[in-house]
C-alpha cells in the first residue's frame, strides 16, 4: 500500500524535477524538456530514477537519458583508465634507460584500452614520451655520424701516408686539431642523458672507433717525427712508411728498389647464370610483395612479408647484385618503421581529421565553402577516416566528435542541394517555354525575305538555349530532341536559301573562270560580276569558313588574269634602254669614287652622273655607218621604244642640232644633192602602231613616207652624214604635218597672227625645220659642221640659236632600277662628301690652334683648307698675328673672345657671363659699329695675337668650329 500510494507522489516530483516531461502532451515536447533538463547537468541518481520511470512510457525521450548515462559511465571509466596509464607513463619517463619499443607499446596499449589520449594528463605525457623518443633517435643518429667521421679521419691519415712526408708535416696540425675536436664531440655524446637509452651496440662501436682513430693518429705522428729526424740526420733510422722511406733514400742518394708487382687475386668461382637468375627472381618477388604491403599501410602483412624476404636473403644473399641489395635494405627499413609507428600515428591522423571537420564551419569571413566544395571535402574526410581505421584500434570518442562535425557541416550541402533542385526545375520550365517560342516564331516567319535578320534571330535563340541554365542529364536528354526538332523547322527556310545561294555562287565561279581564261581581260565584265557576288553575299549569309572558300575560288581566276597582265606589263617595262644603262654605269662609277675617299673624284663622278641624267652623256659604243646603196628606212619605221646607237662625239651635236633653224629655200635649191643624201640616210621617225587608236597619226605617217620616197629619187651628190638617233614618239597629227599642204608662214614673213615663231620654211618634203617630227623627208641644208657661217642658222642672224635642247633639264624618264641606283649613289656621295668636309674642317681647325701655340705662321692652313668663310685678307691677318710675338693686351683678347662667342652663338664659361652681358649692353649703345658676326675674322686675329693659354684655346676652338661652317 505504501508503494502504491507513494508512486503518484514520485511521478509528480519527477515531473516537477524534469520541467513537466511526464505531463507533456506529445513525444517531441517530452524529448525537448528532457534535453533542457539534461543541459543543467543533473545528478546521476536523479537521471537513473527518471530513466527508470520514463523508459516504460516514452522510449524516444528515454534514449536521451540512456545516452547521457552511458557517457557518464564511460567518462568515469576513462578517468580510472587515464589515471592508470598516466602512472605507467610516469614510470617510463622516470627510467634512466628508456626503451623505444616500450614507449610505443604504451601509446598503442592505452589507445586500445580506450584511454583519453587527447585530454590531459595523457596528452602531455604522450608529448613528453614523443620528445624523449625523438631525443634517443637523434642521439643514435649522432653516434652513427660520429663513427663515420672517425673512419674519414683515419682515411685522411692513410692518404697522407701515400704522399710525401713534407705534405704530411704541413697537414699534421690540422689533423691533430680535428682528432681533438672529434674526441670532444664523442665525450658530449656519451655524456648525454639519453646515452643509456641507446641500443647496447652503439657504445662498443663508438669506443672501437675512438681506439682505432687514436692508434692511427699516434702511429702517424710517431712515423712523421721519425721522418723529420731522418731528414735532419742521415744516420737516423728511416720511418716505417714506405713512401716516406723511399723519398728519404732518394734524398740521401741511395738507390730505391723497384716495387714488386702485387700478387694476382684468385678469381672468384663462377656461378651458373641460371642459378643466379633464379636467385634474383626469388628475391625480387619477395621484395615486390613487401613494397606493396608497405605502400598500402598494412602493418601485420608487412611484418610477414619482411620475414619472408629475410628468409630468402639468407638463402640467396650472396648472388644478389648491389642495386637489388640496396632496394632490399630500404624496403626492410620502411617496413620496420611502418610496423612500429602505424598504430601510434593512427590517433594523430584521427585528431587531424577531427580538427579539419570542425574547422569547416569556422572559416574566416568571405572564405566559406560552397555546397559542392563542402560535399567533396566531407566525402574526402570520411574516406581518410576509413583508411585510418584499417591500421589501428578504433577510437569512439574521436569518432563521435568527427561525426558530429561532419553532420553539422552537411547542413550546408543539404541547403545547396535544395537550391540546385529548385534551380533545375526553373531551368526546365524555361527551356520548355523557349521550345514553344521557337515553334511559334518558325510558323510566323516561314516566308521571311530578310535572311540576315532570320539568321540573327536563329543565333539569338541558340544563345538563349545555351544560357538557359543547368539541368540534369536525364532532363537534358529528354528536352534536347524537342529542341532539335523545333530549331530545325525554324532553320529550314534559311538552309534552303543557302543552298540556292551556293548554287548561284558556283555559277558565278564558273563565269569568273571563263573571264579569266580569255586573252583580253574585260574589266567591265569583271566589275559587274564582282558586284553580283557582293549583292549575293549581302543577301544570303553563309558560314564564315564556307563563304571564305567560295570567295577564294571565285577570286582565284580573276587574280590570275590580273597577275598575268601585270607580269606582261612588267616584262615590257623590264627592258632597259641605253640611257638607263649609261645611268647605271655612271652610278657604279660614283660608288667606286666614294670608295676611294677622294673628294675631287667624287665630285667629278657626280657631275658625270648628273650629265647622264640630263641625257647629255653619249652612249658607250658607236654604231657602224650604213652603206649608201641601202634603201631608206621602211615606211613603218622602227619598233616602239627603239633607239639608234651613235658615236659619242655626235650626242652633244645632236641635241644642239635639233634646235637649229631649217635651211632657206635658196640653200635647198643650191645643193639638192646634199639634201637628197641627207633625206636618204635620215631614218624615219616612229609612227603610231598599226592597231593603234589614232588613225590620223597613221595617215600622216603614210603621207610622210610618200614625201620621203620622192626625196630619194634625187641624185646623190654629197657624202652621207652620221645617222641621226631615232627617238620614239607618236605621229604628228597637227595640220602643218600634212605633206601636201604648205605650212603657214612664220611671223614677220607674212604669217598669220598666233602662228609658231619657230615654224620652219617650206622644203622639199613639206614645211618645218630639219629634224622636226613633221619634216621627216625634207633635205638637210648642209653638213653638220657648217653651222657658223653668216647665213647659217647658227650665225649671228640665226633665230633659233637660243632654243633649249631636245630633252628637258631632268633628262629622259628612267626605269625603276636606274632611278633607284642613281638616287642611292647620289645619297652615298653626299654623305661621303659631308664626312670628308667635316674631317678637313677638324684638321684645319687643329692646325690653326697648333700654329698659334707654336707661334709658327707656316703651319697655318691655306685659304682653301680653311673654307669659303675665311677670305685671303682674314687669313693674312691671322698669319701676321701668329708670326709676331704676343702683342695684344689681355683685355682686348678677352673682349675678342666674347665677340667670337656671340657671333658663333656658343655658350660662354660661367665666370665670363657677367663680362658677356656687359659687352652686350655696350654694343647696344654703339648701334653704328659692325656686329660681331661681321668682324669675327678680325676678332680671331686679336685672339691669335695674344699669348696662348689652354682656356682661351678651348673657347676659340668652340667658336671657330661653328663660324668656319657658315
Amino acid at each position: 500500500m505504501t508503494s502504491t500510494s507513494s508512486k503518484p507522489h514520485d511521478l509528480q516530483a519527477l515531473d516537477t524535477l524534469t520541467g513537466g516531461a511526464f505531463t507533456a502532451p506529445t513525444s517531441g515536447e517530452r524529448a525537448a524538456r528532457i534535453r533542457d533538463w539534461l543541459a543543467g547537468n543533473p545528478a546521476p541518481e536523479q537521471m537513473q530514477e527518471v530513466f527508470k520511470e520514463l523508459s516504460g512510457r516514452d522510449k524516444g525521450a528515454a534514449r536521451l537519458l540512456r545516452e547521457k548515462l552511458d557517457e557518464l559511465k564511460r567518462a568515469k571509466g576513462q578517468e580510472a583508465i587515464a589515471a592508470e596509464w598516466a602512472q605507467k607513463a610516469e614510470a617510463l619517463l622516470g627510467q634512466s634507460k628508456l626503451n623505444i619499443a616500450d614507449a610505443l607499446a604504451w601509446q598503442r596499449d592505452a589507445a586500445k584500452a580506450g584511454a583519453p589520449l587527447s585530454r590531459e594528463p595523457l596528452a602531455g605525457l604522450k608529448a613528453r614520451l614523443a620528445e624523449r623518443v625523438k631525443g634517443i633517435e637523434d642521439l643514435q643518429h649522432r653516434a652513427q655520424v660520429h663513427r663515420e667521421a672517425a673512419v674519414l679521419l683515419a682515411q685522411r691519415f692513410e692518404v697522407l701516408s701515400t704522399k710525401g712526408w713534407q705534405d704530411a708535416q704541413a697537414a699534421e696540425e690540422s689533423l691533430r686539431a680535428d682528432v681533438t675536436h672529434w674526441q670532444q664531440q664523442a665525450a658530449e655524446i656519451t655524456a648525454d642523458a639519453n646515452w643509456t637509452s641507446l641500443d647496447a651496440k652503439f657504445a662498443p662501436q663508438l669506443d672501437a672507433s675512438k681506439s682505432q682513430l687514436l692508434v692511427v693518429s699516434d702511429s702517424f705522428h710517431s712515423a712523421l717525427a721519425q721522418a723529420v729526424a731522418a731528414a735532419a740526420d742521415a744516420a737516423a733510422p728511416l720511418p716505417p712508411v714506405p713512401v716516406w722511406a723511399d723519398e728519404l733514400r732518394a734524398a740521401r742518394g741511395e738507390v730505391v728498389a723497384p716495387k714488386a708487382a702485387a700478387p694476382a687475386r684468385p678469381a672468384a668461382p663462377k656461378v651458373d647464370p641460371s642459378v643466379r637468375a633464379a636467385a634474383q627472381d626469388a628475391v625480387q618477388a619477395a621484395l615486390a610483395k613487401l613494397e606493396q604491403e608497405t605502400a598500402e599501410g598494412h602493418g601485420k602483412a608487412s611484418a610477414g612479408a619482411a620475414a619472408a624476404l629475410r628468409a630468402v636473403l639468407k638463402e640467396h644473399g650472396k648472388m644478389v647484385d648491389a642495386p637489388l641489395e640496396a632496394r632490399v635494405h630500404a624496403a626492410l627499413v620502411a617496413a620496420g618503421e611502418l610496423e612500429g609507428w602505424q598504430r601510434w600515428s593512427a590517433d594523430k591522423v584521427r585528431e587531424d581529421l577531427v580538427a579539419k571537420a570542425e574547422g569547416l564551419l569556422k572559416r574566416p569571413e568571405g572564405q566559406a565553402l560552397g555546397g559542392r566544395k563542402m560535399q567533396e571535402t566531407l566525402r574526402a574526410l570520411r574516406d581518410q577516416w576509413k583508411q585510418a581505421d584499417q591500421g589501428g584500434v578504433p577510437n569512439h570518442a574521436l569518432w563521435k566528435r568527427f561525426d558530429e562535425a561532419c553532420n553539422e557541416a552537411h547542413k550546408v550541402v543539404e541547403a545547396w542541394l535544395e537550391k540546385v533542385r529548385a534551380d533545375a526545375a526553373e531551368h526546365r520550365a524555361h527551356r520548355v517555354a523557349l521550345i514553344e517560342e521557337v515553334k511559334a516564331w518558325a510558323a510566323e516567319h516561314a516566308g521571311a525575305t530578310d535572311l540576315k535578320a532570320h539568321n540573327r534571330a536563329l543565333h539569338q535563340f541558340a544563345d538563349r538555349w545555351r544560357d538557359a541554365g543547368h539541368v540534369g542529364e536525364k532532363v537534358f536528354a529528354e528536352l534536347q530532341p524537342h529542341w532539335n526538332e523545333a530549331f530545325g523547322a525554324a532553320r529550314a527556310p534559311f538552309e534552303t536559301a543557302q543552298k540556292a545561294s551556293v548554287e548561284r555562287r558556283q555559277a558565278m565561279i564558273a563565269e569568273a573562270a571563263e573571264l579569266g581564261a580569255q586573252p583580253m581581260l574585260r574589266i567591265d565584265a569583271v566589275k559587274a560580276l564582282q558586284q553580283r557576288w557582293q549583292a549575293e553575299a549581302q543577301g544570303v549569309p553563309l558560314d564564315r569558313r564556307h563563304e571564305q572558300k567560295l570567295w577564294d575560288a571565285f577570286r582565284a581566276p580573276i587574280d590570275e588574269a590580273f597577275n598575268r597582265k601585270t607580269a606582261e606589263r612588267e616584262k615590257a617595262s623590264a627592258a632597259m634602254s641605253e640611257h638607263d644603262r649609261y645611268v647605271l654605269d655612271a652610278s657604279k662609277a660614283l660608288d667606286a669614287a666614294n670608295a676611294t675617299g677622294d673628294a675631287q673624284k667624287i665630285r667629278a663622278a657626280v657631275a658625270r652622273l648628273e650629265g647622264a641624267l640630263r641625257g647629255e652623256a653619249p652612249p658607250p659604243a658607236p654604231a657602224p655607218a650604213p652603206k649608201a646603196e641601202q634603201p631608206a628606212a621602211s615606211s613603218d619605221g622602227p619598233a616602239v621604244g627603239a633607239t639608234e646607237i651613235e658615236a659619242p662625239g655626235q650626242a652633244a651635236a645632236e641635241f644642239g642640232e635639233s634646235a637649229e633653224q631649217a635651211p632657206s629655200p635658196s640653200d635647198a635649191e643650191a645643193s639638192p644633192g646634199t639634201h637628197t643624201a641627207a633625206a636618204t640616210e635620215a631614218p624615219a621617225d616612229l609612227v603610231a602602231p598599226a592597231d593603234g587608236a589614232d588613225a590620223s597619226a597613221r595617215s600622216d605617217g603614210e603621207a610622210h613616207d610618200a614625201g620621203e620616197a620622192a626625196a630619194v629619187e634625187a641624185p646623190v651628190a654629197a657624202p652621207k652624214p652620221a645617222p641621226k638617233p631615232v627617238v620614239a614618239m607618236r605621229g604628228d597629227d597637227r595640220p602643218s604635218s600634212k605633206k601636201g599642204e604648205p605650212a603657214p608662214a612664220a611671223r614677220g614673213a607674212g604669217g598669220r597672227f598666233g602662228d609658231r615663231r619657230d615654224g620652219g620654211r617650206p622644203g622639199a618634203g613639206g614645211p618645218g625645220r630639219p629634224g622636226d617630227r613633221n619634216d621627216r623627208g625634207a633635205p638637210r641644208g648642209d653638213a653638220r659642221g657648217d653651222r657658223s657661217g653668216p647665213g647659217g642658222p647658227g650665225g649671228p642672224g640665226g633665230r633659233f640659236g637660243d632654243r633649249p635642247p631636245r630633252f628637258e633639264d631632268r633628262g629622259p624618264r628612267l626605269g625603276d632600277a636606274a632611278f633607284r641606283a642613281q638616287r642611292e649613289a647620289l645619297e652615298r656621295a653626299d654623305m661621303q662628301l659631308r664626312k670628308l668636309a667635316a674631317q678637313a674642317h677638324g684638321e684645319a681647325l687643329t692646325q690653326v690652334l697648333g700654329a698659334w701655340e707654336q707661334r709658327d705662321a707656316s703651319r697655318l692652313p691655306s685659304v682653301q683648307e680653311l673654307g669659303r668663310a675665311v677670305s685671303p685678307a682674314v687669313r693674312t691677318g691671322w698669319s701676321q698675328a701668329i708670326g709676331t710675338s704676343p702683342s695684344a693686351a689681355a683685355g682686348d683678347a678677352a673682349e675678342a673672345l666674347l665677340r667670337l662667342e656671340m657671333a658663333a652663338e656658343v655658350p660662354t664659361p660661367a665666370e665670363q657671363l657677367d663680362a658677356r652681358r656687359a659687352l652686350q649692353l655696350k654694343l647696344l649703345t654703339k648701334r653704328g659699329d659692325p656686329a660681331p658676326a661681321q668682324t669675327w675674322g678680325q676678332d680671331a686675329g686679336k685672339v691669335l695675337a695674344a699669348a696662348h693659354d689652354a682656356a682661351s684655346a678651348r673657347r676659340l676652338q668652340n667658336a671657330l668650329k661653328a663660324l668656319l661652317r657658315k
